[in-house]
């Protein structure tokens, strides 16, 4: 990074790229590699006055790296000379005679300036903000963290009159190289320093210069891998503040004794097993920092001999007890923490005086404090089932005590004057005492996820203003709780059983200020609706999954200050006309109903979002202009709704208007053994930093995707990751079929392609993948999921949720172990470096290693057992137990729906952040998967393939070649270059759906005593079997001619002069020696297309097959379910050429559609009889063949479809 600016005219240098090596900044290497970077692109610039008609505007490029512009030279517009501009000091300014255009000067007298036009108004706006945090640097504060520095800069040492340097997160080594005399022991020419951040460097080694600045207060060595720290260190007599986190210290040396003005010393994530004594001495100390050490026993005694030590942060260790022998009291600590240790018991009462306690995740069956001074307590997710503080604790304005299992509110709580927040929730409580709500202090409680049976039932005035008692069992609220809690602002009440609601009022006067009130899933019905109007102030209205079957107009009409309702999943038929009275309106969710009639949301200037998916909507009125500031509308899963042109032109224009695609019918080939549905929601800041991807027919439409992809607060994470994992995912199959190891390599190549946007942002992720495996005959489908971060699924088995994901979080023993070793520091608030609280997670590649991006994975083979599976970001899972989730959709039968209910309920219970579920239901019933392995299993039934004959004929030259399988051996070579999307299937429809006229016999000779699964049946020689017709692949991989020593076209293996036609018997068969001649008849509605299956009785067959793709198969009722991992077995028919050098497929071609000859119905029974001929006259030579065996077999090759 640029840093000091020079009065010389030397201050615009020419860099060559010999010079890029380290440039003004001393970055070695590369100024191109990504990390060096801050902001780059192609844009077009002008140099000097902008009045000047000597300069042009020209296209060059343009790095903010550091704390300089680089801008290359005009006659190599992206090599060569570069000019360098450093902006320390200068100025940032905006341009407005030219659209999204900036000024970039250096300082000084004769300062240069750059203009440069952005191509939109993001990078306008991030090159304003970032140039400009650089321009606004002071001269003696120089920030050169995250630069890559190797050696100090020569330039640094221009000006010694520094006072606060920033050398975080490079490379710098104590002796970087003989050559170079900017090494670390150059610091102590900076005479006024007062600052120094040396920190993640991995220096090894203490900087022995430091200690010879004699002007130091505050120096930070953190994550250098120390192993010791010198004696030298007890001469920075005006040192104040040490950091010395993320080492490998075990102790400190004596000498430390001496800074008498040391007031703070960090030593969090080392190796102590002990408090180090030296630090008694230290008495301008009252923090004592050491979390994550390796301390198993807190040791009172050495506390009672640190009396000027008021702070005691012991996180993340390994305590499991306290050694309190002849302790009475330790008066001086007022704040404990006592977080994420192994703690089971915790009498804090020797602490007589503390005013802050955390205990929270340890194994607490037992808490004892003292409550003379105690202000908060924060005990959450132990196991406590008894907590006494003891005396009441007067002093007492904050108790978190939720995700515990306590029975009962202890009675002193009621006592406690002063509480103002009281969080109970996710306890077995099951009644709160009548008192609680007398405290006039009070003013938020906390009591959901319990067991309440109801509340209080004569309650007095009461102060609260934010009740919480979602999820327990009330039948009913007290009668007079909206009357009296005249404070009461937000109520929620969701997830109960409540069947009406309380009066706010007993005359026409009312008092009530509640502004957000939720009563999502319950049992409401239309009498509770005329009492909302008790409440003007009404904002946000929550009313879904009740039982609702109407609105009535006058009462909406009431509701002016409405700014948001949902009352989805209801029995509307129509929202009121009156919301229009409701001119604060800028949501409204109405999902799931029996809507037939488009409400006047339109004409609400407010209105943001409007989702009426899931309805009976059969038009859509609009005004001539759309409200302006519309974002979003849905009007998804409405089956009887027509938009003509005109309205959906006009629709187009809103940012997001989703809209049931047409359907394609059975072409589009999507399996009925899944479909989906997706739902995305944003958060309160209104930015959507969540994305989902759904791919029925993926890759060779065997197989399908579904993702769910959350940014936390970014968008431009998610937004990669859907556009981009997709095609990776394809690309790895075609190197393994391993479902751990494609999925990990598709989550590495994805962190790399992440590119700059992955190195400080970043984003957790779920794929889930189903496929069939190609190499096992005999296979089903099987559900492999990947995920890092929080975004997580399920799947629900016979009504049961069955976790696919993990979250890797700091509650996890091993992540927790792994992030010590790589001595990150994790903050308070449980995240790594104050970043993340996920371990694992794609993007923040600057925290790497302790972050990582690999996932976690888990393959499962399907089964009719398995109802769906849910896809959900972290917003989702935050909200909704697994548990919860799958039985809130289990018995909605639509996935959209589905998905939606889950978003709804989310967001009624709390959710704030975006939040996206995917719903994929599943239907493998039980000749959806091979079963031949099994004994016992009956032969199928005559009905179970409908007849269908699928004869094709091709007009074909004699020359013709076979595609080898990626399967086979010598197909492996060629593999790679075969994309996914140029393979494609031709399927023929179904002739008929009537069973065949021939009966099965379970004793035909091609299968003696052999018993079949309904996928694999026997096959009769006088029957015919649904099948692929051909395959067809891209003409690239095809030379329209034979090799020079191919005389003769191969059997079976057509070619229409621009794709080749590979004829194939998709059957499956144990009996690997014996195959029956089958001849595929398919009907359509121009004619037959017919198709000559030939096969060779005497070779056998090899066991390798090849995956097709995902083919619909119809069935009697008219459904279409899919083609199974048995009909993936692809049995080559015929000779195979042997492979010649250079390959077969060289000369590119174009398919011509023209090229297939169809035959017309009254032709059928002709072509049949000449098919039957050509058949045997075939069997007939390869008899005649058999008895004059070649020297040289052809090879056989799988085909893949």
């Amino acid at each position: 990074m640029e840093f000091i600016i020079l009065h010389k005219l030397e201050d615009l240098v020419y860099l060559d790229d010999s010079d890029l090596g380290w440039d003004v900044s001393g970055k070695p290497h590369s100024i191109g590699s990504s990390e060096r970077i801050q902001l780059s692109g192609m844009y077009n610039v002008r140099k000097g006055k902008i009045h000047l008609p000597v300069n042009r505007w020209t296209r060059r490029q343009a790095i903010l790296c550091g704390t300089c512009l680089i801008v290359s030279s005009v006659k190599e517009s992206q090599t060569g000379k570069m000019h360098v501009l450093p902006l320390i000091g200068g100025k940032v300014e905006e341009v407005k005679k030219h659209q999204h255009c900036l000024a970039f000067s250096s300082s000084g007298p004769q300062s240069q300036t750059y203009y440069i036009c952005f191509d939109n108004f993001t990078e306008y706006l991030r090159w304003l903000r970032q140039a400009s945090k650089v321009a606004s640097q002071r001269i003696s504060s120089v920030d050169l963290s995250c630069c890559s520095l190797e050696h100090l800069p020569a330039n640094l040492f221009y000006s010694q009159d520094l006072t606060h340097l920033n050398l975080k997160q490079n490379f710098l080594r104590l002796n970087p190289s003989p050559s170079t005399s900017r090494a670390l022991s150059e610091l102590q020419r900076f005479t006024k320093l007062k600052s120094l951040n040396l920190s993640n460097n991995n220096l090894g080694d203490f900087p022995l210069a430091v200690c010879s600045i004699p002007t130091l207060t505050e120096l930070n060595v953190s994550c250098n891998a120390l192993r010791s720290v010198p004696a030298v260190v007890g001469e920075m007599h005006n040192l104040q503040t040490f950091l010395l986190d993320g080492n490998f210290l075990q102790s400190l040396p004596d000498e430390l004794e001496h800074m008498h003005q040391l007031s703070y010393v960090s030593l969090s994530f080392n190796e102590f097993t002990n408090i180090p004594g030296v630090l008694e001495k230290l008495t301008a100390m009252d923090k004592l920092c050491m979390a994550g050490n390796c301390m198993d026993t807190l040791n009172l005694q050495v506390l009672k001999r640190m009396p000027h030590i008021k702070h005691v942060d012991l996180r993340l260790n390994s305590i499991r007890r306290l050694e309190a022998d002849d302790i009475d009291f330790l008066h001086h600590v007022t704040q404990l923490d006592l977080r994420d240790n192994k703690l089971g018991e915790l009498d804090a009462t020797v602490f007589n005086n503390v005013e802050v306690l955390h205990c929270e995740r340890n194994q607490l069956v037992t808490l004892k404090i003292s409550g003379y001074f105690l202000k908060a307590l924060y005990a959450s997710s132990n196991e406590l089932v008894h907590l006494d503080v003891y005396p009441v604790p007067n002093c007492l304005a904050y108790m978190d005590i939720s995700r515990n299992h306590l029975e009962n509110l202890p009675e002193w709580v009621c006592d406690s004057r002063k509480l103002e927040v009281l969080d109970v929730g996710h306890n077995q409580i099951r009644e709160l005492p009548a008192r609680l709500f007398y405290n006039s202090s009070l003013r938020k409680l906390l009591a959901g996820h319990n067991m309440l049976g109801r509340l209080p039932d004569r309650l007095e005035r009461t102060q609260v203003e934010v009740l919480d008692v979602q999820h327990n069992q009330l039948v009913e609220l007290p009668s007079n709780l909206l009357l009296k809690a005249d404070s009461l602002r937000f109520l929620n009440a969701s997830a109960n059983k409540l069947e009406m609601l309380p009066p706010a009022t007993l005359s026409e006067e009312t008092h009530s200020i509640l502004q957000e009130l939720y009563l999502t899933n319950n049992n409401l019905t239309d009498k509770c609706v005329p009492l909302l109007t008790g409440h003007p102030h009404l904002k946000i209205l929550h009313m879904a999954y009740n039982r609702l079957q109407s609105f009535p107009a006058s009462k909406m009409a009431k509701l002016e200050e409405l700014e948001e309702i949902d009352i989805s999943g209801n029995k509307l038929k129509a929202i009121p006309t009156t919301i229009m009275n409701c001119r604060r309106m800028h949501t409204v969710i109405a999902h799931s109903n029996c809507i037939e009639v488009f409400p006047e949301v339109m004409q609400l200037s407010e209105i943001k979002c409007v989702d009426l998916s899931c309805n009976e909507l059969s038009e859509v009125t609009l005004p001539e202009n759309l409200p302006p500031k519309l974002q979003e509308l849905d009007l998804t899963g409405n089956p009887r709704l027509a938009l003509d042109h005109k309205t959906l032109e006009l629709l187009n224009n809103i940012r997001c208007f989703k809209i049931d695609q047409p359907s394609a019918g059975d072409a589009s080939g999507a399996p009925a053994v899944w479909s989906h549905g997706y739902t995305e929601a944003s958060g309160v800041k209104n930015k959507l930093c969540v994305a989902a991807l759904s791919a029925n027919n993926f890759c060779d439409n065997r197989e399908a995707l579904y993702g769910v992809f959350d940014g936390d607060r970014n968008v431009e994470v998610p937004y990669l990751l859907q556009c981009t994992m997709s095609d990776i995912l394809a690309e790895e199959l075609q190197k393994t079929k391993n479902e751990e190891e494609y999925m990990i390599n598709t989550f590495i190549v994805m962190q790399r392609k992440l590119g700059t946007a992955g190195q400080k942002l970043g984003g957790s992720a779920v794929l889930c993948h189903i496929k069939h495996d190609p190499m096992d005959p005999g296979g089903c489908f099987t559900l492999t999921s990947a995920n890092v971060g929080k975004c997580q699924t399920v799947l629900c088995r016979n009504g049961k949720p069955l976790p696919l994901s993990r979250c890797y979080v700091m509650s996890c023993e091993e992540e927790l172990k792994r992030i010590k070793q790589h001595k990150a520091i994790i903050t308070e608030d449980g995240k790594v470096n104050g970043v993340t609280d996920s371990t694992r997670i794609l993007g923040y590649t600057f925290l790497h290693p302790s972050v990582v991006p690999r996932p976690h994975v888990q393959s499962i083979t399907l089964t009719p057992q398995d109802e769906f599976f849910i896809l959900g970001s972290k917003g989702l899972w935050d909200s909704l137990s697994m548990d919860e989730a799958v039985e809130a959709v289990r018995n909605v039968p639509d996935a959209l729906a589905a998905a939606k209910k889950l978003c709804t309920l989310a967001q009624s219970y709390g959710c704030n952040d975006s939040i996206s579920a995917v719903v994929v239901q599943l239907n493998v019933t039980e000749d959806s998967f091979c079963c031949c392995e099994l004994n016992g299993v009956p032969p199928p039934s005559p009905g179970i393939f409908p007849q269908s004959v699928n004869v094709v004929i091709k007009d074909r030259p004699t020359d013709a070649l076979g595609m080898p399988s990626s399967s086979s051996g010598m197909a492996s070579e060629i593999s790679s270059e075969i994309s996914t999307s140029e393979m494609s299937s031709e399927v023929g429809s179904t002739a008929s759906d009537e069973p065949p006229q021939v009966a099965m016999n379970e004793n035909s000779p091609a299968y003696p005593g052999e018993q079949r699964c309904m996928l694999h049946p026997v096959c009769l020689s006088n029957s015919f079997q649904r099948q692929l017709s051909s395959a067809t692949f891209s003409s690239a991989f095809s030379d329209n001619g034979l090799d020079s020593d191919d005389e003769e076209p191969i059997e079976g293996v057509f070619t229409n002069g621009s794709r080749v036609e590979v004829e194939v018997d998709i059957h499956c068969s144990r009996a690997k020696e014996k195959q029956l001649l089958q001849v595929p008849v398919e009907a359509s509605d121009e004619g037959i297309v017919i198709s000559a299956n030939e096969d060779e009785p005497g070779l056998p067959r090899k066991a390798e097959y090849s995956a097709t793709g995902t083919i619909g198969r119809r069935r009697g009722n008219g459904s279409v379910a899919p083609q199974e991992r048995s009909h993936n077995l692809i049995e080559v028919a015929t000779d195979a050429p042997l492979r010649k050098t250079g390959g077969y497929f060289a000369a590119p071609a174009q398919p011509d559609p023209d090229d297939q000859f169809i035959i017309p119905p009254e032709l059928e029974e002709e072509v049949k009889e000449i098919m039957k001929q050509h058949q045997e006259q075939q069997q007939q030579q390869q008899q005649q063949q058999r008895q004059y065996p070649t020297d040289h077999l052809a090879d056989y090759y799988d085909t893949p479809l």
